[in-house]
């Protein structure tokens, strides 16, 4: 088994504690037992290095719920572990912050380093429904910012096919330019060599014309 697929593993076993947890956490009694709940995040989302706040997305979906807002919870998973973000309270105020509003939810992420990257689930849970679906999280979004290595290295790369592109548009311009002058020098060429055949020409059809009245002198001296 590969390690991208022991990862996955690990990842989806580790949710259904967090399943687990969560519904020990906010399980309540209720009257609400038809109360189910969808939770929807986008599997990725990048932030350029320059980027020092990041807004993480999860919408959800409430059907015979209570009208009551719904409790919302935010947790990270990193390499074999997770962490318990907002469960509800942030642990952190200064860096966390969720912000809910009808039925979207944003966790707020400040002071955004590479050490954030990591897999972020949103749960959402109606504490006072029994129900098995009042309580759901989402498949959890891939946060990654890009390094200042990898930053660096897109701008190298992004210089050398500018210089590249550069080159090829400069031999491409040479290259017709130096068939045009060969052009106009084999055109020229032709030109005065059809014009000294024509020369020629004009000569040898002045002498042609000539000759007969040479013949005609030395024929009528001789009778003489």
């Amino acid at each position: 088994m590969s390690r991208e697929a022991e990862e996955m593993a690990s990842f989806n076993k580790l949710k259904n504690v967090l399943m687990l947890a969560l519904h020990w956490i906010l399980h309540r009694a209720g009257a609400t037992d038809t109360c189910q709940v969808t939770v929807t995040q986008p599997k990725f989302q990048e932030a350029d290095y320059s980027m020092h706040t990041a807004f993480l997305t999860c919408t959800f979906s409430a059907f015979g719920c209570s009208s009551f807002p719904p409790q919302v919870l935010w947790f990270r998973f990193l390499i074999n572990k997770h962490e318990d973000l907002c469960t509800p309270g942030c642990i952190d105020q200064q860096k966390y912050k969720v912000h809910l509003s009808e039925n979207n939810i944003l966790l707020q992420i400040s002071n955004l380093t590479v050490d954030d990257n990591a897999v972020y689930i949103c749960g959402v849970a109606f504490s006072d429904s029994s129900s098995p679906h009042s309580k759901q999280t989402g498949d959890g979004t891939v946060l990654t910012k890009a390094g200042a290595e990898k930053q660096h290295s897109n701008r190298r790369l992004g210089f050398t096919f500018m210089i590249i592109t550069s080159s090829l548009l400069f031999l491409y311009s040479a290259t017709v330019f130096t068939f045009f002058l060969v052009y106009k020098k084999i055109t020229s060429g032709r030109k005065i060599f059809q014009a000294i055949a024509q020369e020629l020409q004009n000569q040898r059809y002045t002498e042609h014309c000539q000759q007969p009245e040479d013949l005609e002198d030395d024929t009528v001296y001789q009778n003489r």
